[in-house]
């Protein structure tokens, strides 16, 4: 097993995460908005996003942009 895979086998779901109904966090916000710049998406996120939601977001926005 690569360590790609595993690491992948490891990461927990954002929807299992203890604390991803707190408030998304500033870097989260701000990783947002770069990605929603470089996939050339309008900003797509609320500010009261959990740090869950925003994790989700996230790897939407990746793909988007074409980042992996």
């Amino acid at each position: 097993m690569s360590n790609k895979e595993s690491a992948a086998n490891i990461r927990k779901s954002p929807d299992d995460w203890v604390s991803g109904d707190g408030p998304m966090t500033d870097a989260q916000a701000s990783y947002l908005q770069t990605l929603s710049e470089q996939a050339q998406q309008p900003l797509t996120f609320r500010k009261d996003l959990t740090k869950a939601e925003a994790s989700k977001l996230i790897d939407e926005m990746r793909k988007k942009a074409g980042v992996e």
